[in-house]
Formats: structure tokens, C-alpha cells, sequence
């Protein structure tokens, strides 16, 4: 993964001149950075069993994603599965979730994202099933800004392209939403970007509930939430290689197909 890949280089040849004592991550293919993707946002509570969909959108138009049989603390690089835009399995002996429809529908109706992330998380699905949106209270909460919006305008479940098709309808211009009575959506750009909006909101999710329990907490004014969430654009230096070396540290052979050139 090249140093600055995805980060403002004006920002960081002002902020961070000097080139560090070794790669922080080195090479590692497309598919091999959504493994680790699956690992890391397991690790921050995206981990409902078997639930959970995660696709990156590639040059060509296909989408590289997470198999169905597989939990993301397990999958490895060797198991990303690229599909068409018909959803159809390009490249893998494993299947792809019936949810594909979801993904397929939002990379169609949004140029600008390419990263997809939808689960049933420990902490933000909680707020999906209060149908309510958590406050950023902290630094760490509010390194995204904009509206976290809570969508309920579906009835079924994601297998169904109908119901997907109103959601994406419903979702417009969003970076993220809760999903009412179900789960948690992302929407990135790029998969550095994708990886601290999950991270953020389970963060956020977290403490809001914590300080509701606690009986307090006030959300920071909206403006403080704008400067803090500079990083949402311009790219949080230097996070997503430390959160994946920390899922190589527990586990080397995540990067099992030094072959895979995708």
C-alpha cells in the first residue's frame, strides 16, 4: 500500500515530512486489503455470524466482496470473490450473499462510492434498533460529519431488489445510515475512507450509549464536528496500515495469495 494512497499529499507533506523507518504495510493486492478490511471491522463489533456484506468496486466495473459461508474474522485474501455487475461469481468456488442486489444498486446510483459496508454491529445496532441517531460526544466520534440519518423506508429483507431499490432511493447523497430494526451502512470512496466511517461510527454508537447510561453527555456543537472531521475528506493518516497490522500480528496468513494480482 503506497504511503500517502488516498491522503491529501499537501496536508501530508506539510504534517509529515519525513518517510518513516520502513513500509507501514508494504504491497498487498485489492483483494488481500478488503481481507483485511473484514478482519479489522470485526474486530470493532461488524461481526453478526454470518451476517454482512463488503464490496469494492474495481476499474472495471466489477465488484471484488466478501463469500457468504465465511465470517469475517476468518476470511483471508485467497476467499475475496469477484462478481459482475449482475452479481454473478467471476472467480471463486464460494458463493455471494443473495444481498448483492443492495450493492449492485448503490455502486450503480453512486458514481462517487465505491466502497459498500453493511453488517448488524454490536453498537450502532443498537441505535438501528432504538430508531435513533447517537450524538458525537468525543474526538473519536466525530471524525465524520454530516447527517448519520435513520432509514426505515423498507419492509422485508435485503434479498428482495424491490426493497433494496426504495433504500437506495431513500439514501440520496448519504455517507452513512442506520437501518431501523436492522443494521449498519457505509459508503466510501476509497476503502481507507469506508474503514474510519465504520470505525467512527461504532465509536460514536459506543460512548453515546455509555453516557446515556451514565445519565449525561452533550454533543459537540456542529461546527467543532466539522474541523474535527477533516480527515473524512482528506484521509486519516496512517490508520488503516496500523489497524491491519494488528490483524497480521494475530494472523500472518490473512495474505495467503501473494499470486492474486486483482
Amino acid at each position: 500500500m503506497e504511503r500517502f494512497e488516498h491522503l491529501n499529499r499537501d496536508i501530508m507533506a506539510a504534517i509529515a515530512p519525513r518517510p518513516g523507518r520502513y513500509p507501514l504495510l508494504g504491497q498487498v493486492s485489492l483483494k488481500g486489503q478488503v481481507a483485511l478490511l473484514c478482519r479489522m471491522a470485526s474486530r470493532e463489533g461488524w461481526n453478526e455470524h454470518l451476517a454482512g456484506h463488503i464490496t469494492l468496486r474495481l476499474a472495471d466495473g466489477n465488484l471484488l466482496c466478501n463469500p457468504w459461508e465465511l465470517t469475517w474474522d476468518e476470511v483471508t485474501e485467497a476467499d475475496i470473490i469477484t462478481v459482475n455487475t449482475r452479481g454473478e461469481v467471476l472467480d471463486s468456488d464460494w458463493n455471494v450473499t443473495p444481498a448483492i442486489g443492495l450493492h449492485l444498486q448503490l455502486h450503480a446510483a453512486r458514481q462517487d462510492v465505491h466502497v459498500v459496508m453493511h453488517n448488524h454491529p454490536e453498537w450502532s445496532g443498537l441505535w438501528a434498533c432504538l430508531g435513533e441517531s447517537p450524538p458525537p460526544l468525543d474526538q473519536a466520534g466525530a471524525y465524520v460529519d454530516g447527517p448519520l440519518p435513520v432509514f426505515s423506508e423498507y419492509d422485508g429483507t435485503f434479498d428482495d431488489q424491490n426493497i433494496t431499490a426504495s433504500l437506495v432511493e431513500a439514501l440520496g447523497d448519504a455517507k452513512w445510515a442506520l437501518l431501523a430494526n436492522h443494521g449498519s451502512l457505509v459508503l466510501g470512496a476509497n476503502l481507507r475512507q469506508a474503514h474510519l466511517r465504520m470505525a467512527t461510527l461504532e465509536w460514536r454508537s459506543k460512548r453515546a450509549w455509555q453516557a446515556r447510561l451514565a445519565g449525561g453527555g452533550k454533543a459537540l456543537p456542529e461546527a467543532m464536528v466539522k474541523q474535527i472531521a477533516l480527515p473524512d475528506a482528506n484521509g486519516f493518516p496512517f490508520l488503516f496500515e496500523a489497524m491491519a497490522r494488528r490483524e497480521l500480528r494475530q494472523d500472518p496468513g490473512i495474505l495467503n495469495a501473494a499470486e492474486t494480482t486483482t
